[in-house]
């Protein structure tokens, strides 16, 4: 929902309604991951995508039937079906989506959801897309970290479940990952007949870059495309400034490991947190280094640098007292082998190596490999 959130907010301010088709679960290889959403306008416009064009005509048709009947439905598209080519879904893959009516009566929570994700504060939407009483589907709840919204009509159906929806919802939200829970029709945990989507606001992960050279300028352009918030630190004044970095969101002056160690002791990394470490100095890069590595939250932790200097870098931590597990967390020399040279091909190698590491990829040639194209992402844990 985020991509279309502005549009959306606008209809909604304007008293209009909207029909929305959310992808809420996908199997095998679905282009599009869960929380994926196309809307269709008062306007018969259509804005966003479910399926990067596999079943976008039908999803649309329902949309427009589902805005004038106020009736939601939940359709299964994928190969396994009979008409799976009639919809266009001849890329593979199968994909649930969820399709509902906006308005302000059926959503009244809505600006101050797009409020609190434009401020960057965490919020999860839950929502009851499959019910085997249909009244319930429809039903949504709000949830914070510091409270939830369930009053009367609001609550998901009873404080059973939406004391399980909370806290399941919570867990998606520290990771950033939206997706689909299943209970029992009363909320039992181990049941099966009524599922909630779980749209999880997360603040945008973050990239540290340290190091204010040129190839950290390519990737912090690269990392703000890849939707990160992204910092750029070093502690030499005359490079660390706002006119050589225009696409990072912010530069600090700051010797490496102090500031590390202060955004760690603040709350401000979690297991999304990527460090790239570009100073290829050791006065800079080993302590920072000694800080980074003995924090398993850091999602992902690399280091620019020749072999060599690698080798002479993996002896100072081991003399500072890292041990074999701490340095195998290092990813040195950064980058995935694309026989990148330039400062834009070498970030995206180190972009490339990220997103593996992120989702679980070989960086292997499509090619070479066999199965699912598209796997599930995981969160970075370290």
């Amino acid at each position: 929902m985020r991509e279309v959130l502005p549009q959306l907010l606008k209809w909604w301010e304007a008293g209009e309604t909207v029909g929305m088709g959310t992808v809420i679960a996908t199997f095998q290889s679905a282009p599009r991951p869960p929380g994926a959403s196309m809307l269709v306008g008062p306007d018969a416009s259509a804005v966003g995508s479910v399926s990067g064009g596999c079943v976008e005509g039908s999803v649309y048709e329902s949309a427009q039937e589902v805005a004038g009947t106020g009736e939601p439905v939940l359709h299964r598209y994928g190969v396994s079906d009979d008409d799976a080519f009639a919809v266009g879904l001849t890329c593979g893959g199968i994909l649930d989506v969820y399709i509902e009516r906006v308005n302000r009566d059926t959503f009244p929570e809505l600006p101050e959801i797009a409020a609190d994700i434009a401020a960057g504060r965490p919020v999860a939407v839950a929502t009851v897309v499959e019910h085997p009483d249909r009244a319930r589907m429809g039903r949504r709840m709000v949830i914070r970290p510091s409270d939830v919204v369930t009053s009367g009509e609001r609550s998901l159906g009873s404080a059973r479940v939406d004391a399980a929806v909370r806290d399941d919802a919570l867990g998606m939200l520290a990771t950033g990952h939206s997706g689909t829970l299943s209970y029992g029709p009363s909320g039992e945990r181990r049941g099966e007949g009524m599922r909630v989507f779980v749209w999880a606001f997360a603040p945008p992960p973050r990239m540290i870059v340290f190091g204010a050279i040129d190839f950290a300028a390519e990737l912090a352009r690269v990392g703000g495309f890849l939707g990160y918030r992204v910092t750029v630190c070093d502690a030499r004044p005359v490079f660390a400034t706002a006119s050589r970095f225009p696409e990072a969101d912010e530069v600090v002056v700051e010797w490496p490991h102090h500031y590390l160690a202060g955004e760690l002791q603040g709350g401000r990394i979690d297991g999304r947190t990527v460090v790239a470490v570009l100073t290829h100095d050791p006065k800079f890069d080993v302590p920072l280094l000694e800080v980074a590595l003995r924090v398993p939250e850091i999602g992902y932790v690399g280091a620019m640098g020749s072999r060599r200097t690698h080798e002479d870098r993996m002896t100072k931590l081991r003399e500072a007292g890292l041990d074999e597990k701490e340095l195998a967390r290092l990813s040195s020399p950064i980058g995935l082998d694309l026989g990148a040279r330039t400062p834009e091909e070498t970030a995206i190698s180190i972009a490339a190596e990220i997103i593996a590491s992120r989702c679980g990829g070989t960086g292997q040639r499509l090619r070479a490999t066999q199965g699912t194209i598209h796997p599930a992402a995981r969160p970075l844990t370290g």
